[in-house]
C-alpha cells in the first residue's frame, strides 16, 4: 500500500502532484536542484532533498540521485509527472528493481510505445488506423526514395525515438530527400542518441486530436473526451481545448472504442494519451502515444469531471478506477492557454529572470490557474519557460472563449516578458473563434499576419 510518494519533477506539475497527494493523505517528498531550493513545490512538500546542480542531467534526469532520495526518505512510490524521466523505460525498470512503485505504465510498455516505428506496428496489429508510410525504419536514402514514391509526396521524415518536435522534417519532392534525410538523421543522433528514421505521408490540412485514457489492474478502461491541440508552433502546443468543436458524439464514441481496444491490446496500466491526425473527412490516423500525464490534462479533468493524478495513484496502488465510462462524458467546454516567459516578436526566445510582481485573475466561476511560481520566483534558463496554465471551463465554447480573453487581459506579471498578448490576439482571431483551424494555421497564417502587424507598430 502506497504511503509516501516522491515527486520526481519540478514547477507546476510538482505543485499539482503534491497537492493531490496530500489530499489523499499521503506523505510527499520533493526532490530539487540547487537553483530550485526556494521554489513553491519545495515549500509545499512534507520533505525535500537536493539532488544536484541546475543542469537537468545533474538533478531531474539523475536516476541514481532520485532513487537514493526515495530510499533515504522511505518513499514507496515515485510520481514522474511529464518531461524529464516520465517516459524513460530504464528508470521505470530501476524503480521496479528498487521495489518502488513507478506511478505509470510498465517499463515494457513505455519502451514499446516510445519507439514510434514499433508503436505504429503495434497499433496496426490492434486495429488502430495509422498514417501511410514506411514499415519499420528507412535504412538509407534509397529506401526513403522508394517509400516516398509509393505513398506520394509530400512526406514527413521523423526520428523513431523523437518527441517535442525535434527530428522532424517535411520533404516536398524527390530533390529535397537526400539533404533532408542526412540532416534529420544527424539531429536525431544528437538529440536522442538514436538515428533511426521512419517516413510518413504528410497530412498538412489536419487537426491534431488527442484522446486520453486510463486503465486499472482489474481490466477496466475509461477514455475521456478528446482534446483539440491543433494550435501549435514548431510542434509545441499553444492552446488546447476539449472537446473539439468539429467532432460529433458518434465520432467521439468511435475513437474511444479504438483507444480502448488498443489499451487492452498492449496491456496498458495507468494513464496515457493517443495522438491522432484528423483529416478534412474526419478520418483519424494514429501518430504516437504519450505514456504519461500531459501538460493539457487539465482540460480533460475539467470537461470529464475527474482528478487524474489521484486516479493514477489509486491505480498504481491496485485500486479500481474511481469513475466509470458513463460518468466521463462531455460537460461543457474547457480551453487552456500556456503562459510562457518568452518573446514572440523575437522568435519566441525564452526570457529568464526574477518575477517582481504577479497578479493572477482568480475568484471567478470556471477559472483554474495551475502554476508553480509566486512573486519572487525565478524563471531559470535551465528549464522549460512555462509560467502557468490558465484554464477556463464553462457550459459553452463561446462563453469559455469570452471569459478566457478577459482573464488573460487581466493577468499581470513584471520581471520577465511573456506571450500573454500573443495569446490574447490569437483568441480574438476569427478562425480560432470558429474552431475550424488545422495544425499548420498558427505558423502558416496567423503568426505571419501577427508579425506584420507587430512590425508596423
Amino acid at each position: 500500500m502506497i504511503k509516501k510518494v516522491l515527486v520526481a519533477n519540478r514547477g507546476e506539475i510538482a505543485v499539482q502532484a503534491i497537492r493531490n497527494l496530500q489530499e489523499l493523505s499521503l506523505a510527499t517528498v520533493a526532490v530539487h536542484s540547487t537553483v530550485d531550493a526556494n521554489e513553491l513545490f519545495v515549500k509545499l512538500a512534507d520533505q525535500s532533498v537536493c539532488i544536484g546542480g541546475p543542469l537537468p542531467t545533474e538533478s531531474y534526469l539523475n536516476m541514481g540521485a532520485i532513487l537514493d532520495a526515495a530510499v533515504l526518505t522511505g518513499a514507496d512510490a515515485i510520481f514522474p509527472g511529464y518531461g524529464f524521466l516520465s517516459e524513460n523505460a530504464h528508470f521505470a525498470k530501476l524503480c521496479e528493481l528498487y521495489g518502488i512503485k513507478f506511478i505509470g505504465p510498465s517499463a515494457a510498455v513505455i519502451e514499446l510505445m516510445g519507439n514510434k516505428s514499433h508503436a505504429k506496428a503495434a497499433m496496426e496489429k490492434f486495429g488502430v488506423p495509422t498514417i501511410p508510410g514506411s514499415t519499420g525504419f528507412v535504412a538509407d536514402v534509397d529506401a526513403a526514395h522508394q517509400v516516398a514514391a509509393e505513398i506520394g509526396y509530400p512526406v514527413m521524415l521523423k526520428a523513431a525515438a523523437g518527441g517535442g518536435g525535434k527530428g522532424i522534417r517535411k520533404v516536398k519532392n524527390r530533390a529535397e530527400m537526400t539533404q533532408a534525410f542526412l540532416e534529420t538523421k544527424r539531429e536525431a543522433k544528437l538529440s536522442y542518441d538514436d538515428d533511426h528514421l521512419y517516413l510518413e505521408k504528410d497530412l498538412s490540412d489536419a487537426k491534431h486530436i488527442e484522446m486520453q485514457a486510463i486503465a486499472d489492474q482489474h481490466g477496466q478502461v475509461v477514455y475521456f473526451p478528446e482534446r483539440d491541440c491543433s494550435l501549435q508552433r514548431n510542434h509545441q502546443k499553444l492552446i488546447e481545448e476539449s472537446p473539439c468543436a468539429l467532432i460529433t458524439e458518434s465520432e467521439r464514441a468511435q475513437l474511444g472504442q479504438i483507444v480502448k481496444q488498443a489499451m487492452q491490446g498492449i496491456k496498458y496500466e495507468n494513464t496515457g494519451t493517443f495522438e491522432f491526425l484528423m483529416d478534412q473527412d474526419h478520418h483519424f490516423y494514429f501518430m504516437e502515444m504519450n505514456t504519461r500525464l500531459q501538460v493539457e490534462h487539465t482540460v480533460t479533468e475539467e470537461v470529464a469531471g475527474v482528478e487524474l493524478i489521484k486516479a493514477m495513484v489509486k491505480v498504481a496502488d491496485g485500486q479500481r478506477l474511481p469513475f466509470s465510462q458513463a460518468e466521463c462524458g462531455v460537460h461543457g467546454t474547457a480551453i487552456e492557454t500556456r503562459i510562457n516567459a518568452e518573446n514572440p516578436a523575437a522568435g519566441f526566445q525564452p526570457e529568464p529572470g526574477r518575477i517582481s510582481q504577479l497578479h493572477f485573475p482568480m475568484g471567478t466561476m470556471g477559472v483554474r490557474i495551475d502554476t508553480g511560481i509566486e512573486a519572487g520566483s525565478v524563471i531559470s534558463p535551465y528549464y522549460d519557460s512555462m509560467i502557468a496554465k490558465i484554464i477556463v471551463h464553462l457550459p459553452t465554447r463561446s462563453e469559455t472563449l469570452l471569459k478566457l480573453e478577459r482573464v488573460l487581459s487581466e493577468f499581470q506579471l513584471q520581471g520577465v516578458q511573456t506571450n500573454r498578448k500573443f495569446l490574447v490576439d490569437l483568441l480574438h482571431d476569427p478562425v480560432m473563434t470558429a474552431g475550424d483551424f488545422n495544425n499548420r494555421y498558427v505558423e502558416d497564417v496567423f503568426l505571419k499576419n501577427w508579425m506584420e502587424r507587430y512590425d508596423r507598430g
